[in-house]
């Protein structure tokens, strides 16, 4: 059996390399053809080695470009929470020559908006330069409804097009930390021992010991000089010229501004000096020629110098140096993009003859670093998110919204105040609700939805990112003000005021109302009982969320917020006939749609069950039993018969609280004023015992008689 199965394990892996070589020809033709739309004389793709997984676009052995998923170089969350999938090409020159939408889950897309319009907008960036600011709004024409997913897709299309091209070499490195400056006015008096004790000149003494010892193993090995081993071979001090604190106590304040003067942007000088049996010149240097006995080197970078390079000290103006037969001073050209703040070193190559004909060479390095307090570092770049250009870029809506939030917190909070002033109150929450349709609606397109929910659920079971929801501050900060509100008063702050479909139900219905448009409300039983049916909905959609988050997406249309706000009723018929439809119904039944199909106020009145504070005053013992005037007049049909309000259906418009101080409409207030009215009626005839302020009563100027409190609730 073991004999079988063993000739079985060989076979297996023949078949299996078989079936790799077989499907290893058409994984490449699709790549190829995928490719073809950005580089249409594509003959094969190669592997570009890098961090950025990227494909490089040949014709024959002709390098066109890089071909590259954006998933693999900068996956930016959009709307849905998931990144935009695209297939991205750049050519040599670092443009764009295809942006090819591989998939997305964005829910605006998913129903409502056409797919070509999408596509239409990611070709609209070829042929750009990577390195372009695209604007949505400027050079790109914006997507009605979509603006979130666009600027996404912008952002993902340039952001992996640059970082692939630095790679690449085809632009500078945008995320490269940027040279140290020299800090010119920091300027200390030293002499020559405490430059080379706090490390602002570098010395390299070589013994001739030292250098027979390196050639040991070498064919100069026998060459040796003879000289004593402990005696001096050289003795070679280094610095850097540009820091005031070495360049003037050096070469004195005329020579080192003459120095300055001379050195075009970019460039950089150091000082060499040196004493000693070996000279790091060379007798053999030659006008026009190469200094081949020394060289900077920093990082991966060579340094080499020329005589143009080359400047000679004619006397050191500082105190306490020692006899150096050398001083000489390499410039250092812009070319070599030198960092005076990152360390480096100065090579010293000693030459020693192998034979007749043939010489070694052995390297040493004086290192150097300069101290800090000389130089100032600059931050190094850091990509900045997405969501703080957006945020930057909406500070007008964000202004406008956070004022309109302030006046709203202001009218929960100073409620009790504002109900006692009808004629006030009635044109304010008038005026908000056109704020909420037409501002944070049809201008802001920040209308929250039961997706959002669905999302937030979906994100905190797995792979929850801030990024994905602060993307669009609008609806960030809605949502953020949602939630206290939610805790504070329960769900009817959003429902009553920040919906723009509700606000749109009402509006129509006061203007109904105007027309006299006859009203029909349901029978109190039968409608308490369709206030389940918007509960099954949110069921049902987070069931078949948890199956298919882009399924749920699509069931959510039954919410006509995309169709009436988003979209701005710019949709298909079917789709628009439902959302007017809607419309046309909350003309004769207020707000139908809220009180028995969102799903999005059935996920906001679970949490609401939380809520801190119960503000909405009742007249204990009159409200409900016998009086019926709020529960008649609440156009939620909110109250209950026997008076009780349900804060999972009350949309907080206050016309309860207007009924509950109005004492010509109110029983016990009605009550109330008549007390007040016949003790104003007996402290006119004498007698009084006290006074009550002249406004204790609506419409009544006298002074009034303070009497026995009654209990009245």
């Amino acid at each position: 059996m073991s004999i079988r199965r063993n000739a079985f394990i060989p076979l297996a892996y023949f078949w299996l390399t078989a079936l790799l070589l077989c499907l290893a020809p058409a994984v490449a033709a699709i790549e190829l053809e995928q490719v073809r739309p950005g580089f249409p004389d594509a003959t094969r793709l190669a592997q570009a080695e890098g961090d950025y997984p990227a494909q490089a676009v040949y014709a024959g052995d002709t390098l066109l470009g890089y071909v590259f998923e954006t998933d693999d170089v900068a996956p930016i969350p959009a709307y849905s929470g998931k990144p935009i999938s695209m297939l991205v090409g750049i050519d040599l020159q670092a443009q764009l020559t295809q942006a090819t939408i591989l998939g997305h889950e964005e829910p605006i897309m998913l129903v409502g908006i056409p797919e070509q319009r999408l596509t239409d907008y990611a070709d609209a960036h070829v042929p750009h330069h990577v390195n372009e600011k695209l604007r949505v709004g400027e050079n790109l024409d914006a997507i009605s409804g979509a603006t979130v997913t666009v600027i996404v897709l912008t952002e993902t299309i340039m952001r992996s097009a640059r970082r692939v091209a630095a790679e690449r070499g085809l632009i500078p490195d945008p995320l490269a930390t940027p040279p140290a400056e020299v800090r010119h006015d920091v300027f200390e008096p030293a002499d020559w021992e405490t430059l080379v004790g706090d490390g602002t000149i570098r010395r390299l003494h070589l013994t001739h010991g030292e250098i027979d010892a390196a050639f040991v193993g070498t064919l100069a090995e026998g060459y040796a000089s003879g000289a004593a081993a402990d005696s001096t071979f050289i003795d070679l001090y280094v610095t850097y010229l540009n820091a005031p604190t070495a360049g003037r106590n050096l070469l004195g304040d005329i020579v080192y501004e003459q120095l300055m003067e001379r050195l075009e942007e970019g460039e950089h000088a150091i000082g060499v000096m040196a004493s000693g049996d070996y000279s790091f010149k060379g007798s053999g240097y030659v006008r026009g020629g190469i200094f081949d006995r020394v060289e900077a080197a920093q990082g991966t970078t060579n340094i080499a110098f020329q005589d143009r390079d080359h400047r000679r000290i004619v006397r050191l103006a500082i105190d306490g140096a020692p006899r150096l037969t050398e001083r000489d001073i390499f410039i250092i050209r812009n070319e070599a993009e030198f960092d005076p703040g990152e360390p480096w070193e100065l090579g010293l190559l000693v030459r020693r003859a192998a034979g007749p004909l043939e010489t070694e060479f052995v390297r040493f390095n004086a290192h150097y670093s300069i101290p800090e307090r000389f130089i100032e570092r600059a931050e190094p770049p850091v990509e900045e998110a997405l969501w703080v250009q957006v945020w930057r870029d909406k500070t007008f809506q964000i202004v406008v919204l956070g004022a309109g939030l302030a006046v709203l917190t202001a009218v929960m909070l100073f409620q009790d105040v504002l109900v006692r002033y009808p004629r006030v109150f009635a044109p304010l929450r008038t005026g908000f609700l056109v704020y909420t349709v037409v501002f944070i609606g049809w201008y802001a397109l920040a209308q929250l939805s039961v997706v959002n929910i669905l999302t937030f659920v979906h994100s905190l079971m797995g792979g929850f990112s801030w990024a994905s929801f602060l993307i669009d501050p609008m609806m960030f900060i809605l949502w953020s003000f949602v939630a206290v509100t939610l805790l504070l008063w329960g769900r009817g702050v959003f429902c009553g005021w920040l919906c723009p479909f509700g606000a749109m139900q009402e509006l129509i219905n006061k203007a109904a109302r105007k027309l006299r448009v006859p009203q029909f409300e349901l029978p109190f039983a039968v409608h308490e009982r369709l206030w389940a049916l918007k509960y099954i909905i949110l069921l049902a959609l987070f069931a078949v969320s948890l199956h298919s988050l882009g399924q749920a997406e699509r069931y959510a249309e039954v919410e006509p917020f995309k169709t009436a706000v988003t979209m701005r009723f710019q949709r298909e018929w079917g789709f628009l006939l439902y959302a007017l439809g809607l419309l046309a119904i909350s003309a004769f039944t207020h707000k139908a749609y809220c009180r028995y199909i969102c799903p999005l106020g059935a996920g906001l009145a679970i949490p609401a069950r939380l809520r801190l504070f119960d503000w909405l005053k009742r007249h204990r013992g009159n409200c409900g039993t016998p009086c019926q005037i709020c529960a008649n007049e609440c156009e939620v049909a909110a109250i209950h018969p026997d008076g009780r309000i349900n804060a999972n259906e009350c949309h907080y418009c206050l016309d309860c609280q207007v009924t509950y101080h109005d004492d010509r409409r109110c029983p016990p207030m009605v009550k109330r004023r008549k007390r007040y009215e016949k003790a104003a009626r007996a402290s006119s005839s004498g007698g009084a015992v006290g006074t009550f302020p002249a406004d204790a009563a609506q419409g009544s100027q006298a002074k009034l008689q303070r009497i026995p409190t009654l209990q009245e609730e």
